[in-house]
């Protein structure tokens, strides 16, 4: 399979001393995209997990630290940059065409020699949320998928986040007045009942850059499809948890995940 391929495989500073950490060079639609993998050292078979990161181009770039704090918890993780991003090919277009470097991205835990591929996992954040559902839509042997924080609903992310109309019109292709479509393609919301994998959605009640009627929405259509899904709703908390509340949403999320392959 081209997708997914690896082209080549660089040893990155890990500060845990138990897993490796590697700079991954792979195939996506014919592009050379660029992603960090992180694997436990003791050469053993793990469940795998897809961490799909939020924001674009050096906004919400993926970090080794959150990488280390899931494969710590026993999974082999891959992390893509998406295409045009820390010397990659292509130009990354907010889960348009790019959605394809996550799907490869799965493709490439698939075919990991060391990865148990009937337990790969996705775990969305932000604008990774999108990227996560679309990725569970075209995967379906996917284990599990969680969205946290997540984007669902495109036309409600340029109502809500004037900040961002600029880059959106550009990268898009102009304002969901003008372009319906290409917003449509990229909301995940019409598509859901071709998602056949449980979802968790996890969620701060008073987070500004992605609001919980993203959540609320998703909730909602999985339910009217009678989709298998799980929400944690954090009343107190806006986009980013506090470090310790942080760390113990990442083992209770990391359980759950392994409940759904017991």
């Amino acid at each position: 399979m081209e997708n997914g391929r690896m082209i080549s495989k660089q040893r990155f500073p890990s500060p845990h001393p138990g897993i490796h950490l590697f700079l991954v060079t792979y195939m996506s639609q014919g592009l050379k995209v660029k992603g960090l993998l992180a694997e436990p050292v003791d050469g053993d078979i793990h469940d795998a997990f897809l961490y799909l990161r939020g924001g674009i181009k050096n906004v919400g770039k993926v970090r080794p630290g959150r990488i280390i704090q899931y494969a710590a918890e026993g999974f082999i993780v891959f992390a893509p940059f998406y295409r045009g991003n820390q010397g990659g090919e292509g130009d990354e277009d907010f889960a348009g065409e790019d959605r394809f470097d996550a799907i490869a991205g799965f493709n490439l835990l698939e075919q990991h020699p060391r990865v148990n591929k009937e337990h790969i996992h996705i775990l969305g954040f932000s604008r990774g949320g999108i990227m996560a559902l679309w990725t569970a839509i075209h995967c379906q042997t996917a284990a599990s998928i969680v969205t946290w924080g997540g984007v669902s609903d495109m036309f409600m992310t340029y109502v809500e986040r004037v900040d961002m109309r600029r880059m959106m019109k550009r990268v898009i292709g102009g304002s969901p007045k003008k372009c319906p479509e290409q917003y449509e393609y990229r909301t995940p919301l019409f598509a859901i009942e071709e998602l056949n994998v449980p979802v968790l959605i996890i969620h701060g009640e008073r987070d500004d850059n992605v609001s919980v009627e993203h959540a609320y929405r998703l909730e909602k259509r999985l339910k009217a499809h009678d989709k298998p899904v799980e929400s944690w709703y954090f009343p107190q908390f806006t986009h980013f948890f506090p470090p310790a509340v942080n760390r113990k949403v990442v083992e209770d999320l990391t359980t759950w995940m392994k409940s759904k392959t017991e």
